[in-house]
């Protein structure tokens, strides 16, 4: 395992956990804690694409990291 394998597979257990936590109502899915962990999930999930390379996976992450920079930045200007 490589270093950016388990930097991959942190990243989706973040993904994950935040997915969770939202399905089970604690945590609000507009609010920053949610937002985060889907920024940085998917953040952290790219970097290991950026060693092994899989267009499919590059393109649903990339997504997953834009929408949830655009929530984090409509939480900051709202501010």
């Amino acid at each position: 395992m490589t270093i950016y394998d388990v930097i991959g597979l942190s990243g989706t257990l973040v993904m994950l956990v935040t997915y969770g936590l939202t399905v089970l109502g604690k945590i609000d899915p507009q609010r920053a804690p949610a937002l985060a962990g889907n920024f940085f999930g998917a953040g952290a999930v790219l970097i290991s694409l950026s060693h092994d390379f899989n267009l499919s996976a590059a393109v649903i992450e990339s997504a997953w990291a834009l929408i949830a920079a655009i929530g984090l930045i409509r939480l900051a200007l709202k501010r």
